[in-house]
């Protein structure tokens, strides 16, 4: 019998401008390895879509931007990717990242934003992955990786440098709704 991940005529359909796409990609390359989602929409999306994607980019923006101390554990700061999201009553039920392997497992342990995941320390790799679902009808996730790099700060702190380098889909952000940080 086909793979449940095969397509045919049963499982699949016709894409449609009228629906958001997730799309969860990556490699793994000499240089590195890549695990980046992207939701794009190619119609009109509905004010709920776009509201639920800007508060979810505002989450992956909020917690990539954060400068914290060293030997901060990742689950310390996770709240960070969901805050905005909480401020209307929305979440997810999924991680919101994991440690990046090269040559490895893509989700690699113990770097992470769990509970028992290890403090964040300087070189580690780790996706920075917020997201939001509505049950049968779409769904969210914008997934960078992230550097944990030291802070221009006096004493040392860290923060984390994006090196993801794949766009976000502007048709479904609320500019409205971001603070003048975010955009930049």
């Amino acid at each position: 019998s086909p793979s449940s991940c095969s397509p045919s005529n049963v499982s699949s359909r016709k894409l449609s401008v009228d629906e958001m796409y997730l799309s969860d990609t990556g490699g793994q390359y000499l240089d590195g390895t890549t695990d980046i989602t992207r939701t794009v929409h190619w119609g009109v999306p509905t004010p709920l879509q776009k509201e639920a994607y800007t508060r979810v980019l505002m989450g992956n923006i909020d917690l990539s931007r954060l400068v914290f101390p060293p030997n901060t554990a990742g689950g310390t700061v996770e709240s960070f990717a969901r805050r905005a999201l909480w401020d209307v009553g929305l979440n997810y039920g999924h991680g919101t990242g994991h440690g990046i392997g090269n040559f490895l497992s893509v989700h690699e342990w113990p770097v992470g934003f769990q509970s028992n995941n290890v403090p964040l320390t300087a070189g580690m790799f780790t996706s920075i992955e917020p997201g939001y679902y509505r049950d049968g009808e779409f769904g969210i996730r914008i997934e960078d990786v992230a550097l944990v790099v030291e802070a221009q700060t006096k004493k040392p702190f860290l923060t984390f440098e994006v090196v993801s380098l794949v766009p976000y889909d502007r048709n479904l952000i609320d500019l409205s709704l971001l603070s003048p940080e975010q955009v930049q």
